[in-house]
């Protein structure tokens, strides 16, 4: 889709730097959820670091993801 996430580079304070198929791009926040089910396990940095994208979304190898239309609706430019 137009909103999918094509590039997600981890940066300090939990934070991402994502670029999305339509040409946004900017930060996403991820300190919100956190504290959040299976969200808890991305306080560990090293494991945070490991953030990839699968069919749009911003994912980690334990199954966490944010959908694209959540990414697009907090991306801070």
């Amino acid at each position: 889709m137009y909103w999918d996430a094509i590039t997600v580079k981890p940066l300090e304070d939990y934070r991402l730097y994502v670029e999305i198929q339509d040409g946004r791009k900017g930060i996403f926040d991820v300190k919100p959820y956190l504290d959040f089910g299976v969200f808890k396990e991305l306080k560990n940095p090293h494991y945070f670091n490991r953030v990839g994208i699968s069919y749009g979304a911003i994912t980690w190898p334990n199954e966490q993801d944010i959908a694209p239309e959540t990414l697009v609706a907090g991306l801070q430019h």
